[in-house]
């Protein structure tokens, strides 16, 4: 069985088109930032529609939204970390290709590769999040192992996957001029040539309050367009940058 969330119809900030995006429960890091808090809380199980649900089952809310991925939409998997849940997550990803609809996945990366050889026949794109250039941000503001990320990255693009880069931009974090030098001279290792920017919001802001659980953005104003255009202006010196 499968542990969701949430399943959101007509997505358009997903992937490409409009697509039906499947929000997977549990999550093995801690973004203070998070917009999904009610991925890592048990108190999601009863509190926000957290519940389990067969392969079976997802797939048939996923088949009522098919007649509109003709212009290249299709399913993403979201989360939480969507590839703690590997096995019955490539269940269901086997079952979307047999579709033939397109299956995008979104992740952290910050997993044992097995799990991602799971998904691999069955993911047309990962959209990667790639959060820091560094270890020790990595490890004591989000609670993860940078090392296993980049081996991860590295392992996805020998094996010819489809990786779209995606950093989410935060104030205080990750936004300085130093940290945005940081991640261009990580990704240009990787020999990545393009980056989604993903500038920081508060839209869930309210599940904190509704989970009795304390958001420390709570006061962080959303990036000014003069930042975000000098951040942007920044990466684009190495690639082409999208901002979603």
């Amino acid at each position: 069985m499968l542990q969701i969330f949430n399943i959101q119809h007509f997505s358009v900030g997903d992937g490409d088109g409009i697509r039906t995006t499947v929000f997977f429960h549990g999550c093995n890091l801690r973004c203070p930032w998070c917009h999904n808090p009610e991925s890592l809380t048990q108190a999601a199980i009863s509190g926000l529609r957290c519940r389990q649900m067969s392969a079976e089952s997802v797939l048939a809310e996923i088949l009522e939204d098919r007649d509109y991925y003709a212009d290249g939409g299709g399913v993403t998997f979201s989360g939480g970390e969507v590839l703690l849940q590997a096995e019955n997550a490539a269940k269901l990803a086997r079952m979307v290709r047999e579709a033939d609809i397109s299956l995008f996945v979104d992740t952290a990366g910050c997993v044992p590769y097995r799990a991602f050889e799971a998904l691999n026949p069955f993911t047309d794109v990962y959209l990667f999040d790639y959060k820091t250039a560094s270890a020790a941000k990595y490890a004591s503001v989000i609670g993860g192992d940078l090392a296993l990320v980049r081996e991860n990255l590295f392992r996805l693009l020998a094996d010819g996957k489809d990786v779209r880069i995606r950093i989410p931009l935060i104030p205080g974090f990750n936004t300085d001029p130093a940290s945005v030098d940081a991640l261009r001279a990580d990704l240009s290792d990787f020999g990545i040539r393009r980056v989604w920017l993903l500038p920081f919001h508060r839209l869930g802001s309210g599940k904190y309050e509704t989970l009795g659980l304390e958001y420390a953005y709570r006061h962080t104003p959303p990036l000014a367009k003069e930042t975000l255009a000098a951040i942007a202006d920044r990466f684009a010196a190495d690639f082409t940058v999208s901002i979603e």
